[in-house]
């Protein structure tokens, strides 16, 4: 299921919200590929895309959170390093057995709900946190 963009997933941090966009649109991609029977071609280039455009937008998030004294700031450094840790074994996963049905169903899963769950809780918590100082 796709996520619609809208402002009950803003955060409330223009530079925030403008990459959680990005990463929408991306997520996206994967799912009308998945629609359109194209999941398998679609997952590798999400994957990629991943590895490189999350790190960017978790320095970002990480880069504020630190410049005004988040004190949760370490508990979302660590859920970073999270998912990243679960990206590397999706990679893997896709490097050794390629794009499986199954497989392409399990990212879109873990993608989605991740990218959903966090936003609507952790980031909007420093959201609002930010916006307080």
């Amino acid at each position: 299921m796709a996520i619609k963009w809208d402002s009950s997933l803003s955060v409330g941090v223009d530079e925030i919200d403008t990459q959680h966009k990005a990463l929408i649109e991306s997520i996206n991609e994967l799912l009308e590929a998945c629609r359109q029977g194209k999941g398998k071609e679609a997952v590798g280039k999400i994957l990629a895309f991943l590895e490189t455009y999350v790190v960017e937008h978790f320095k970002t998030e990480e880069r504020l959170q630190k410049g005004a004294n988040y004190p949760k700031h370490s508990h979302h450094k660590g859920l970073h390093t999270e998912f990243m840790i679960n990206v590397a074994e999706l990679k893997k996963q896709f490097n050794t057995h390629g794009p499986t049905l199954p497989f392409v169903i399990m990212v879109n899963k873990a993608v989605v709900e991740w990218l959903s769950t966090h936003i609507n809780k952790e980031d909007k918590d420093f959201g609002l946190f930010l916006r307080k100082v």
